[in-house]
């Protein structure tokens, strides 16, 4: 890797185009299918399917590593999902309130810019983890975190705005999402070239492993399936896949509630907001909150070590859900109280997710660590899926306060499962 080539001029582009995607088919088309008349059941059953993509992509992952670069890789993908973008606005329905089957092309692009995402994120995580040392890696967790989730902000709050704001101006839902989506496939393509031109290039290896610092060309075809052995292999591994599959449950179960909960009407237990109030609600107070909790999050860890921080980091993770639960009975009106409860439920999820990617990246240290992060992502996205399946159907059933105190009781599997966990870790990891 060039050493002129600053990590600041590529680790948060590369984690903001990262995040783009992810959340323009698993988030942004929540808000999209909502406006265009979609139930509560429906919207978070087809959408939670989604996320299938990123559950399954180990089975693919060791060939990110065997063919071509990781750099190619991230280009490329980047420039097909720019184009998936584009196709999936201009085959959206022309009506609100069409049926689920006027929404088949439309959802086959979705499918395949998932597709393209989660190769991408194979590409882009095993990039960073060869590209940077440990303690640069524990450094810029928080700024990769923090831009990750600054693409979220731009999904859940600027493009939700910017829909919101043309909804207004057009008086007609479909065109004023589909003019959003092109504009969405402009940025994503300004993203495309500006990384053909910055990312550092990678240069071959001569033992053919993955090194510590810098980039290489990866193993033979045979790890292909050893890949996938030597992770089941670990020490912990049980514990390691509970952790994963539990830690973020709360969120799990509620992420696919939370924008029908701000757009639904007071009757009808939500807050009655509008498409671009919902949206700026995370995009103003949301995304200083979130990243000042990203940013801390990462800081922190690097000086004292993923095992002392565990802790502080899964309770300001699962307490701050309780937010929600307030407001679905209080229904306040007020925008400043919605602000507030939304930055805090975002400062509390930035800092403690922290803990959960940084996890990731110790439990995968070794030889095939790009292979073994992907199937850590993998098993984060299944966590993400099933709860996130039967949401709509157990919102339906108990209303938004029952839903939500449901949710309270999921924090209980975080606090569980990160009882058991730091004895695992090593003291030292992520400290410098």
């Amino acid at each position: 890797m060039s050493r002129q080539k600053s990590p600041w001029l590529w680790v948060p582009t590369l984690y903001f185009a990262e995040g783009i995607p992810y959340f323009i088919v698993n988030v942004v088309s929540v808000t999209m299918f909502k406006r265009l008349g979609m139930g509560n059941a429906d919207l978070a059953m087809y959408t939670s399917l989604l996320y299938l993509p990123w559950v399954i992509k180990p089975l693919w992952s060791p060939l990110v590593d065997i063919v071509r670069t990781k750099r190619w890789w991230i280009v490329v993908m980047q420039a097909l999902m720019t184009v998936c973008f584009a196709a999936i606005a201009l085959g959206l329905p022309s009506r609100t309130g069409a049926p689920v089957s006027a929404f088949t092309i439309c959802l086959i692009f979705f499918y395949i810019t998932a597709m393209l995402s989660a190769t991408h994120d194979i590409a882009a995580d095993g990039y960073y983890m060869l590209a940077l040392d440990e303690h640069q890696q524990s450094l810029f967790v928080g700024i990769r975190s923090t831009f990750y989730r600054i693409a979220s902000v731009f999904g859940q709050g600027v493009i939700v705005v910017v829909a919101g704001l043309l909804e207004t101006h057009y008086e007609d839902i479909p065109r004023a999402w589909t003019m959003t989506l092109l504009m969405s496939a402009a940025i994503f393509l300004a993203v495309t070239i500006w990384h053909q031109f910055i990312l550092p290039a990678e240069r071959p290896s001569a033992t053919g492993k993955e090194p510590g610092p810098g980039i290489a060309r990866s193993q033979s075809p045979r790890s292909f399936l050893s890949a996938f052995a030597t992770f089941f292999r670990k020490p912990g591994v049980g514990l390691a896949i509970v952790f994963m599959l539990l830690y973020r449950l709360p969120e799990a179960l509620s992420v696919k509630m939370l924008t029908p909960f701000l757009l639904d009407p007071m009757d009808a237990g939500g807050l009655g907001l509008s498409t671009a109030q919902s949206g700026l609600v995370y995009g103003t107070v949301g995304v200083i909150a979130l990243t000042v909790g990203g940013i801390l999050g990462g800081v922190w860890s690097a000086k004292v070590g993923l095992r002392k921080a565990l802790w502080p980091m899964a309770l300001a993770l699962a307490l701050p859900c309780s937010v929600y639960l307030y407001m679905a009975m209080a229904q306040p009106s007020n925008l400043f109280t919605i602000y507030f409860c939304v930055a805090l439920d975002q400062f509390g999820y930035g800092f403690g997710f922290t803990a959960y990617m940084l996890y990731m990246m110790f439990f995968s240290q070794g030889e095939y660590s790009t292979s073994h992060y992907a199937v850590c992502t993998a098993f984060m996205a299944l966590s993400m899926m099933i709860p996130g399946f039967f949401a709509g159907m157990l919102q339906e059933t108990l209303g938004y306060s029952g839903f939500f105190v449901l949710v309270m009781v999921c924090c209980l599997a975080t606090v569980a499962v990160t009882a058991f966990l730091p004895s695992r870790i090593d003291p030292g990891y992520g400290r410098k």
